[in-house]
C-alpha cells in the first residue's frame, strides 16, 4: 500500500477530485496549505507599497491505495493538476505499513 500526497493549485481541486472519483478513487483527504517552491512567492501591492508574499495558498490531497493503483492515480493528477506554469506543486509517494478501519477493525486492504 502506498500514501500518494499532492500539493496542486487551489484553483485545480475540484478537477483533481471529479477525475479522481469518476476513476474509482472516492475516498482522500483535503488540506489547505500554505507553502513554495521554485517561484519563491511573489510580488505583490497594497496602498503604494511594495510587499512579498512567500508562501502561497496550495491545497493537498491524500489517498491511500493499493500499489497496483499507483501509477494510475499518479498520472490522473499529474494530467489533471497541471496548468504548464510554474508552482503546479508536486506529488510525494510514500509506502504505508498497515491500515486500520476504526469503525470495523478491518486491516490493509480491506480497510481501504
Amino acid at each position: 500500500m502506498y500514501k500518494v500526497e499532492a500539493i496542486i493549485k487551489p484553483t485545480k481541486l475540484h478537477e483533481v477530485k471529479d477525475s479522481l472519483e469518476e476513476a474509482g478513487f472516492a475516498s482522500l483527504t483535503v488540506t489547505e496549505v500554505k507553502g513554495r517552491g521554485q517561484q519563491k512567492g511573489m510580488m505583490q501591492q497594497w496602498r503604494g507599497r511594495k510587499y512579498c508574499v512567500d508562501l502561497l495558498p496550495k491545497t493537498k490531497i491524500e489517498l491511500v491505495l493499493a500499489e497496483e493503483k499507483l501509477d494510475e492515480v499518479v498520472e490522473l493528477i499529474r494530467k489533471t493538476a497541471t496548468t504548464g506554469e510554474i508552482g503546479d506543486g508536486k506529488i510525494f509517494i510514500y509506502p504505508v505499513q498497515s491500515v486500520i478501519r476504526i469503525r470495523t477493525g478491518e486491516v490493509d486492504e480491506d480497510a481501504l
